[in-house]
């Protein structure tokens, strides 16, 4: 038998080292992607057809416009004197003055979207950041909010969570504490993508748990519906609200479930992450029943299931999105968000998949992440729509209603 009293070969000491090695790493990544002095810039570019296909009108419509002054022209390449493209701003513009741009009426409510799942690794970030990018290509008003002190959706918005993120200043602990801001103004920044803003997240916002549990015993509906209130004073601004909780069942989760009016759950078709996800579902259900019964009960516009990682070459995640589809007929999307390598060495240089320009975008593995991406941002999109009365008429030309 060993001899207890002996002392533990790894110590404290070896602890802290590996922590400041780990630290090391981290912050070398990060000099590599966050370089001193940089900022992030979306470099998309669309010629006049695409254009066209974007705005709704026909290439000469845009010509015309321009012709009249109503449009100004593209800049042009002063070596060749051909037309550089046009940018998302520039595409909103057309949008503007051809009376196309898709937002809400104002009397619609806003969708406040939550892709909530308290399992880690389930793509959670990733949904969130690719259907707010594929949504301001529509050219929708989008605001991100990242509730996870792990800070991923910031990073990939082009923020250094530890360096360009106060804890006390931009993120949603100020508004969380006692007597903090009455509205979430404060923390609004303007991203690099036109039509996209973010508040932002980093470690510090980890202290709002500590705090809400203490809070809870006092001032319990207060707590729950903090975050709710906050959303309700910046979301005539916007047409969605997307919503990136922790991977946690904890406070912040749930004031997140008690904010949102629609819900996406992301879940890989593999037997853990599925039977994790059938276990939020449950955990879920009893949580809002329990919250129904100190702040009134919660309802949802939509709560759609999305299969995630989905890789068609392995037969056990084919099986299981069978049984998902058998289990859950009404429940999931028709989309599903394929396992990609492209998303993956994007995600790995702090990217989207919509931002990668280039010879890159002709090849096959990224027009087929593409399908994937746009056809779950479609769906998504639809379900939105239906929410909103102003854009029935449309919906029921085109069929959907």
């Amino acid at each position: 038998m060993a001899d207890m009293s002996e002392p533990y070969p790894i110590t404290l000491s070896e602890i802290d080292s590996l922590s400041r090695r780990a630290d090391t790493v981290i912050n070398r990544l990060r000099e590599r992607v966050f370089a001193p002095g940089t900022q992030k810039t979306l470099e998309l570019n669309f010629n006049v057809r695409t254009a066209g296909e974007m705005v709704g009108r026909t290439e000469k419509a845009i010509r015309d416009a321009e012709t009249d002054g109503r449009l100004p022209e593209p800049e042009k390449d002063p070596k060749t004197g051909r037309r550089t493209g046009y940018s998302l701003s520039d595409i909103n513009r057309m949008r503007e003055v051809f009376g196309t741009l898709p937002h809400r009426a104002p009397d619609d409510p806003a969708t406040v979207l939550a892709v909530q799942n308290f399992k880690g690794g389930v793509g959670k970030s990733t949904v969130v950041v690719h259907l707010a990018q594929y949504l301001a290509l529509k050219g929708y008003r989008v605001c991100v909010i990242d509730c996870d002190s792990q800070g991923s959706t910031t990073s990939i918005f082009g923020l250094n969570p530890d360096v360009d993120v106060d804890e006390d200043e931009d993120t949603l602990y100020p508004f969380f504490r006692h007597g903090g801001p009455s509205s979430l103004h404060y923390a609004l920044r303007a991203t690099y993508w036109p039509g996209i803003a973010l508040i932002p997240a980093n470690l510090g916002l980890y202290d709002a748990e500590y705090e809400f549990a203490a809070r809870m015993m006092r001032e319990q509906s207060f707590v729950l519906d903090r975050l709710r209130t906050g959303i309700a004073t910046i979301a005539d601004q916007f047409d969605v609200v997307l919503l990136d909780p922790p991977p946690a069942l904890g406070m912040i989760s749930l004031s997140v479930l008690r904010a949102a009016n629609a819900l996406i759950v992301p879940a890989p078709p593999n037997n853990i992450d599925f039977g994790s996800t059938a276990h939020f579902l449950k955990m879920m259900g009893a949580t809002l029943n329990e919250l129904a019964e100190h702040g009134g009960e919660r309802g949802y516009n939509f709560v759609k299931i999305l299969a995630t990682k989905m890789n068609d070459q392995k037969s056990a995640h084919v099986a299981i999105r069978r049984v998902m589809e058998a289990v859950f007929p009404h429940d999931l999307l028709q989309a599903t968000l394929k396992d990609s390598a492209e998303i993956d060495n994007a995600t790995a240089n702090l990217m989207s998949v919509y931002e990668i320009t280039g010879a890159a975008t002709r090849t096959d593995t990224h027009k087929r992440c593409r399908v994937y991406l746009d056809a779950v941002g479609r769906e998504i999109e639809t379900l939105i729509r239906k929410t909103w009365p102003s854009h029935h008429p449309a919906l029921r030309k085109e069929g959907i209603l």
